[in-house]
């Protein structure tokens, strides 16, 4: 019973998300409780995360840091220049949104991005460090790039933004690394359920970031259909190029699906907040689109890929066995 109902949950992951931002966005009042769950239903994932990282995997990619330079030089010059060609394509004549659209491109990677490459069997060290790369530059390049595209200054806080990274990835992510290390005979059981747990909170997160912005999405009702083409574009495209970018430096398989989710999903509740701050509330509207975009596609292209997960935990497990 257990097993069909991690096997609905995970494998229809995609629909649950559509079907959470639509019940969301009618019903808003019934999830603004969850308006402060998002940071810790991050963490949790990441926890998640922590307890099936691979330790040969983290030793490899911190001795041998290249393809994670790569994938975030690769994602601040790829996915920049699509997000900014599709702003002045799509709305040229609408500067709120253009200047929305740039900015969630112009932000560090969204950590749901570590959850799919987990899901989807790629290498999940590398992504993690791709994360933090991104968010030790992004400060500094988000302002650059918004005042150079649209003269718009968008400043970003250093600090606020590099303890986030601490307390919602790092620390869970090393507090599931402890667990493993101390206890990983007896976490077979809670392995088999991780998938359907991380799935469960990525959905919490939708129901919290689009009942928060459904005023803003109502008033913009009309403009859409336009704006989810858009950001369809702008997540779909990155995604295509960061498989054959990976390809192109001849990454292995695991590498390359790694910086696929690097390239197509950034951190658009950062880009939502900053354009409510420091913009407008239109301006946060692509952010929004964008989240529902790159949560519902990446969970798509992960189940496409998970065969290669499954056997990959297999092997882990199969490991552990034998050298207990």
């Amino acid at each position: 019973m257990f097993r069909i109902l991690q096997e609905i949950v995970t494998k229809f992951l995609p629909l649950w998300i559509i079907c959470s931002a639509l019940l969301a966005y009618h019903y808003p009042e019934h999830f603004l409780f969850l308006k402060n769950w998002t940071a810790p239903s991050l963490a949790f994932i990441l926890f998640n995360m922590g307890l099936t990282l691979s330790r040969e995997s983290l030793k490899r990619v911190i001795k041998h840091p290249k393809n994670a330079i790569l994938g975030v030089a690769g994602k601040w010059t790829v996915t920049l220049s699509i997000s900014i060609l599709l702003a002045y394509l799509f709305f040229r004549n609408q500067p709120e949104l253009m200047t929305g659209t740039i900015l969630a491109g112009a932000v560090p990677s969204g950590t749901s991005a570590n959850l799919y490459t987990f899901m989807a069997g790629g290498t999940l060290a590398l992504s993690i460090m791709m994360s933090t790369i991104d968010t030790l530059v992004g400060p500094i390049l988000t302002p650059l790039i918004m005042k150079g595209t649209v003269g718009t200054v968008v400043p970003v806080s250093f600090l606020p933004l590099f303890l986030q990274m601490v307390y919602v990835v790092l620390l869970p992510i090393l507090a599931g690394l402890l667990v493993q290390w101390k206890w990983e005979s007896k976490l077979g059981g809670v392995k088999k359920v991780i998938p359907m747990l991380s799935a469960a909170a990525l959905i919490i997160i939708d129901f919290a970031v689009v009942s928060g912005a459904q005023k803003m999405l109502e008033d913009n009702l009309s403009l859409l259909p336009w704006l989810f083409l858009c950001v369809f574009l702008q997540v779909t495209i990155p995604m295509v190029l960061g498989y054959f970018f990976g390809a192109g430096f001849r990454m292995p398989e695991a590498d390359r699906r790694s910086v696929v989710y690097e390239f197509g999903i950034c951190n658009t509740a950062l880009a939502a907040l900053l354009a409510m701050e420091h913009i407008s509330p239109v301006a946060a509207v692509p952010a929004v689109a964008n989240m529902i975009t790159n949560t519902s596609l990446g969970a798509l292209i992960a189940i496409l890929w998970e065969p290669a997960r499954t056997k990959w935990l297999q092997y882990r497990m199969k490991s552990s066995l034998n050298q207990s």
